[in-house]
């Protein structure tokens, strides 16, 4: 994410729940595949995981900027 949007989720943080939510599940996964990807190699079930971490984080960035548009333009 780009910088101004980080510091226009922390700002939102305290009284937007959903976005909340969003960004504590998106820095789990964040951390869950960074631990994945520094292994040498992935069994089938490890690359089944780490393609679904990526699907899950693609589908909450989209939320999350959706809330961040939202904000911006006054909704």
């Amino acid at each position: 994410m780009e910088p101004r949007d980080v510091a226009l989720i922390e700002r939102l943080l305290p009284r937007d729940a959903e976005l909340r939510r969003l960004w504590d599940e998106h820095q789990r996964l964040d951390r869950e595949l960074e631990v994945l990807l520094t292994q040498r190699f992935l069994t089938p079930a490890e690359e089944a995981r780490t393609q679904e971490i990526r699907k899950i984080k693609l589908a909450g960035r989209d939320r999350i900027e959706s809330i961040l548009r939202d904000h911006r333009h006054g909704a």
